[in-house]
């Protein structure tokens, strides 16, 4: 199942440095001032093909600012919905009250958590771990985030640490509905399998959970997963919309394919695929709408733009119950697409049609020349391409691929990712073994430049 983690911790104990490290990521701004992070950052920590949501907090500490009230309430919505929680600690400093403070409510909340202390490269007289053992911490994880030190440890610890339990779900394709509050997801759903299943009302959020509901469309099993609807100030929303928020990406994670729903009414929203899932966008409420106000969503800017233009969209009405078949045939195609492993072979063939028809620019006086393609994994389909070249490859030659493929593969809608290698010699740790013949024609070859020199 789908898990969290979240770092807490007092300001400035170098919560967001971890963070960065953690998710290979700049997400999280790092400054020396204390209390820069105010909302909640989030980002993924990978460990092989297995994504976990990581939560950045603001510092908790005392005062009683309401600014500062309001980020510590943010910090412990964060830890109770977490399944892990990191205790990040200033290990060049001594345990203070602000530390006791959260480690005494950490242990309320009853939640499993692993205490890490950072800043281990610097050289100071701290009594932490001794004070850290008088309050029955025994078990602590010694890194510097800034340095990089005992990081990998760490990532293999957290794996460790996380849930081991298993979520059994009905079988069939997850299909996951998306979108803003009131943009009709649940009236879509209710229309689609016929029955009154999820509660629909005028007021925007009345879901806010992910409600699995399973149906079969001929022989095959199916499964929609209705969530809340995302707002826009779900970053440093309270408790409703920040739950919401994370089991809308959990269902993201456990789906085949996200149907993300807008209101025609309202445009476009930009919805960053970080999952690496196919996506449909489908405009609902279509029915409310005038031929030239449709005519006017394609022509906005949102619309038009790179992001969207990878979309395949749908036009629909909930209420009506229009285009529902043309939505629910994309992504069940969607799917299969999504899913299909394609050969070395006829990659290959596709790569050497691309070069010949622009050939690869010389990088820093040598030319590019790429050599095989492979397919290496879905979610999002994943290309390696082995070149005497991986890190200056100019962009536009590296977008020129990612649209050729995208083209001649047909993956409007499917999320698309190229990796550059640099191929290996074989023959780079081998040394040439000459033949006796060979030793004695080089022998006499030095014996007579020598005696040339002279």
């Amino acid at each position: 199942m789908f898990t969290s983690i979240a770092i807490i911790g007092r300001p400035n104990v170098g919560k967001s440095t971890l963070f960065n490290k953690l998710t290979r990521s700049r997400k999280a701004i790092v400054s020396d001032f204390s209390g820069l992070t105010k909302d909640r950052n989030y980002g993924y920590i990978t460990f092989g093909d297995q994504k976990t949501l990581l939560i950045d907090t603001g510092g908790i500490a005392q005062d009683e600012t309401i600014l500062k009230e309001d980020i510590a309430e943010q910090a412990w919505i964060a830890a109770e919905e977490s399944s892990l929680i990191i205790f990040l600690l200033d290990g060049s400093e001594n345990l203070n009250k602000e530390d006791l403070d959260i480690l005494s409510s950490l242990r309320k909340l009853n939640k499993k958590f692993i205490t890490v202390l950072n800043k281990i490269d610097k050289k100071t007289d701290s009594l932490l771990k001794l004070d850290l053992n008088k309050k029955g911490i025994n078990n602590y994880f010694e890194i510097s985030a800034e340095h990089s030190r005992n990081i990998t440890d760490l990532r293999s610890f957290i794996k460790d640490s996380l849930p081991k339990e298993k979520y059994e779900s009905p079988e069939g394709k997850k299909i996951a509905v998306l979108g803003r509050p009131n943009a009709g997801k649940s009236t879509f759903i209710n229309k689609f399998i016929k029955e009154d299943r999820l509660i629909v009302s005028e007021i925007a959020g009345t879901t806010i959970d992910a409600i699995s509901i399973p149906f079969s469309v001929g022989d095959k099993d199916f499964i929609f997963i209705d969530t809340a609807g995302i707002r826009k100030g779900y970053r440093n929303s309270h408790k409703i919309e920040y739950f919401s928020y994370v089991r809308a990406m959990h269902s993201v994670e456990e789906c085949d394919v996200v149907i993300f729903i807008c209101d025609a009414q309202e445009g476009i929203i930009n919805m960053i695929c970080e999952m690496g899932k196919p996506v449909v966008v489908a405009f609902n409420k279509i029915d409310l709408l005038s031929k030239i106000q449709k005519e006017e969503i394609y022509e906005t800017k949102r619309a038009q733009s790179n992001f969207v233009a990878d979309f395949i969209k749908v036009e629909i009405s909930g209420i009506k119950g229009l285009g529902f078949k043309r939505l629910f045939r994309i992504a069940n195609s969607l799917i299969e697409k999504a899913q299909k492993k394609l050969s070395t072979s006829s990659l290959n063939q596709m790569l050497k049609k691309f070069v010949s028809q622009s050939a690869p620019p010389s990088v820093n006086g040598r030319v590019l020349k790429l050599k095989h393609v492979h397919f290496a994994g879905i979610n999002p389909t994943t290309l390696v391409i082995h070149s005497n070249q991986d890190k200056k490859i100019p962009q536009n030659y590296k977008k020129y691929l990612e649209n050729s493929f995208r083209s001649e593969l047909k993956l409007q809608s499917i999320q698309l990712r190229l990796i550059f290698r640099k191929s290996e010699n074989p023959f780079e740790s081998k040394v040439n073994k000459l033949t006796d013949r060979q030793i004695k024609k080089k022998q006499r070859l030095i014996k007579y430049n020598k005696k040339n020199k002279k």
